[in-house]
């Protein structure tokens, strides 16, 4: 991607006017963080502008009594993660980080990225109560606010969690934090029916142990399911939890302390470098049948059990197999996927006329030059 000129801004205004100035000279312009999920979404066209939100790298605030932060858009996540952990708090966002950890909390946030922690806490647009942005007229917005119950204006922040800059530029952040469990206990099972392994999820995430993340994995015929408790009492839960999998008929029941690396394996299972990797989202009442199809395909599958959204790693060659074969009411929009891949696939699957509509619509609104991340999305929104 040939680019005229990269531009790493360290203040708002200076972001806002390297955006003015592609608008008004009508050049493309790329918003990137740390470049952690660069390869989601269309290939963009070539672009004359790269703007870099990695000079955005202040924690501004950390009000360790309210449970808020406000950070820069090119704060890593990790960072702001060991800042937090100092006061005993953390930011409920898990997904993977990179390679170094270098995943950035604007690109999180823009990409609407998460984790096993989704199972409790939400995705971005549930933890950030207020952002400051900037559109490609220059001018910069501010909505909500530092406090949780803070409802005051447009809430820009909704909207631009998952807008993959297309709209503009998230400047920064305001999030709701949360306690950090003082410890973790895992429990786990194993079955090879997928309709035993569904029960069980369905199950267990209407029991009130309230697990800080409840998921599925499938391998080659065979999957189990892995509940995490915290808090004070997280290995009598996980204990409790561990009767109640045995009970649903699960084999090989567990229950392990030392849990931090059963679940960095969740967390890589949703990234590949030379594999597809594709976000199915349906009922979870249809995890049999996500799971019989990606049986089929030769995949593997991790995600969240009780919101019915999965993960799932394939051959290339394999991705209009899976998407044929996954329910008629679920999607499967392609993530990590090679070069070759990403041309060949549309990555977020078939929309509808009044979806694309709606999209345009709103493109026009907020960028009316089609100046941010151009064509990244389908038909060029």
């Amino acid at each position: 991607m040939p680019l005229a000129t990269q531009a790493i801004p360290p203040t708002f205004e200076q972001a806002a006017t390297t955006l003015a100035a592609a608008s008004s000279e009508v050049r493309a312009l790329r918003i990137r963080g740390a470049g952690t999920k660069l390869g989601w979404g269309r290939p963009i066209e070539p672009v004359d502008i790269e703007l870099c939100t990695t000079g955005l790298d202040r924690i501004v605030e950390h009000n360790v009594g309210d449970l808020t932060a406000i950070l820069e858009a090119g704060v890593p996540l990790a960072v702001a993660q060991r800042r937090f952990a100092t006061a005993g708090q953390m930011l409920a966002l898990d997904p993977p980080l990179g390679p170094a950890d270098e995943a950035t909390i604007g690109g999180v946030a823009a990409t609407g990225d998460s984790g096993p922690m989704r199972h409790r806490y939400g995705e971005p647009r549930d933890l950030i109560v207020g952002a400051t942005v900037a559109f490609s007229d220059g001018s910069i917005a501010k909505s909500g606010g530092k406090v949780i119950k803070n409802v005051a204006g447009y809430d820009l922040a909704k909207l631009f969690a998952g807008s993959f800059g297309t709209l503009g530029l998230i400047l920064s952040v305001s999030v709701r934090l949360h306690p950090l469990p003082a410890g973790t206990t895992t429990a786990l099972g194993s079955a090879s029916d997928p309709g035993v392994l569904a029960a069980a999820a369905r199950a267990l995430s209407a029991s009130p142990l309230e697990f800080e993340a409840l998921d599925v994995a499938w391998r080659r015929g065979r999957g189990g399911i892995v509940a995490r408790c915290g808090g004070s009492e997280h290995a009598r839960r996980a204990a409790r939890a561990a009767r109640e999998l045995e009970d649903l008929g699960l084999d090989g029941v567990q229950i392990t302390g030392d849990d931090e690396p059963l679940w960095e394996r969740q967390r890589s299972g949703q990234r590949s470098a030379d594999q597809a990797v594709l976000r199915i989202t349906a009922r979870p009442s249809l995890l049999p049948a996500v799971v019989r199809a990606v049986d089929a395909c030769g995949g593997t599958l991790v995600g969240r059990a009780a919101l019915g959204v999965s993960y799932v790693e394939l051959e290339p060659d394999a991705i209009a197999q899976l998407r044929a074969a996954v329910p008629s009411a679920g999607s499967a929009t392609l993530l990590d996927a090679p070069a070759a891949a990403r041309s060949e696939h549309e990555p977020w699957g078939a929309l509808g006329a009044a979806e694309l509509e709606l999209m345009r619509s709103v493109k026009a609104r907020f960028d009316p030059t089609g100046t941010c991340n151009r064509g990244l999305f389908v038909g060029g929104i």
